[in-house]
């Protein structure tokens, strides 16, 4: 026995994704439906070896489904999440709307598995950012052994977390630089995004950090623990797929580099690869398409007490959305609705 389950947004990035990791982790299934907007009605998107044509998200009826996961952005899920969640549907919502609402749990499954049965307060579940679920995954088994005091981190993020417009213009932009004729100004991104990097994503508050590094710290704070002080510096960056982060961690106890690597390697969702040589690391190039969050160039900050750094990098399609809204999925399945 399966469930009902429902892909918002399927014609996405995200959403074809989500559709896509469903099939492959095998999900225990016995009805799913695509849904997007009227302009994408009747696209065809892929559901392992089945073809789905996509429905009306505006007039479809929640009831009877088990669980949707939502890649429709904040403010079609402001619209339509509350719809399904009071139809008995329980939604896996990968935008911000919810993520900051105490009465929502924000989950990342290795790290708080146990918030999941907070879920029954809205019915609603909330995906955490793409940045933060690659770093928190890392740091918890750290916390658990040294607890950390703090967190210094600085991204290098990837256009497709900014959709499909934004690797359309590294594209574009790219083949501009040699095609005559070809070149594209920028309208995604605030300045020119191949060939080079940009210190900015989303919006920038009062404080002069932008809304992306609020979310880290905020993020970080509610999955891991509130008393880890977290900052951060988001840089977009000329790759295709996949999210790496420079982190810097000053633990209240000392943790021996060795140690710290061991503990990594025995955590769920990592893989390290931490060679003292050329190609020793793990680059966005080669996390495309895993699932796994990767750990390398692991070694002591000796300008502190007890201080480490570490590289890690994770496809942000993957394990910072359609990945973990699964995983929330399959938690949510085997902890609380106990079909499958």
């Amino acid at each position: 026995m399966g469930y009902k389950v429902v892909v918002c947004g399927a014609t996405g990035n995200v959403g074809r994704e989500m559709l896509n990791i469903l099939a492959e982790r095998q999900f225990p299934i016995d009805e799913i439906v695509a849904l997007a907007s009227r302009r994408s009605l009747g696209t065809e998107v892929s559901f392992g070896d089945e073809t789905l044509k996509t429905k009306d998200l505006d007039t479809f009826d929640f009831t009877g489904w088990d669980m949707a996961l939502f890649a429709i952005g904040s403010d079609a899920t402001k619209k339509y999440a509350p719809i399904a969640a009071k139809a008995g549907c329980v939604v896996i919502d990968n935008s911000s709307l919810y993520r900051y609402d105490p009465q929502v749990p924000l989950i990342v499954p290795e790290v708080n598995p146990e918030a999941i049965h907070g879920y029954s307060k809205k019915n609603i579940i909330a995906n955490p950012n793409c940045s933060t679920a690659q770093m928190v995954v890392a740091l918890k088994p750290l916390h658990d052994r040294a607890r950390i005091k703090r967190v210094v981190v600085s991204t290098y993020q990837s256009v497709s977390g900014a959709g499909k417009e934004g690797m359309d213009e590294l594209w574009d932009q790219t083949k501009g630089m040699y095609v005559p004729g070809q070149e594209r100004e920028p309208s995604k991104f605030t300045k020119q995004i191949a060939f080079n990097v940009i210190p900015h994503i989303d919006v920038f508050l009062e404080d002069g950090s932008t809304k992306e590094e609020w979310k880290m710290v905020a993020e970080t704070k509610k999955i891991v623990d509130p008393k880890i002080k977290v900052t951060a510096t988001c840089v977009r960056v000329p790759v295709f797929v996949g999210h790496s982060e420079a982190i810097n961690i000053e633990f209240e106890d000392f943790l021996d580099e060795d140690e710290a690597r061991d503990i990594l390697r025995e955590a769920p969702g990592i893989l390290v690869v931490d060679k003292r040589e050329d190609g020793g690391y793990v680059t966005p190039v080669e996390c495309a398409g895993d699932y796994a969050t990767f750990i390398s160039r692991i070694r002591q900050d000796s300008t502190i007490e007890n201080g480490l750094n570490l590289w890690c990098v994770s496809d942000n399609l993957r394990k910072g959305a359609a990945l973990n809204a699964v995983q929330i999925a399959e938690l949510l399945g085997r902890e609380v609705l106990k079909k499958g």
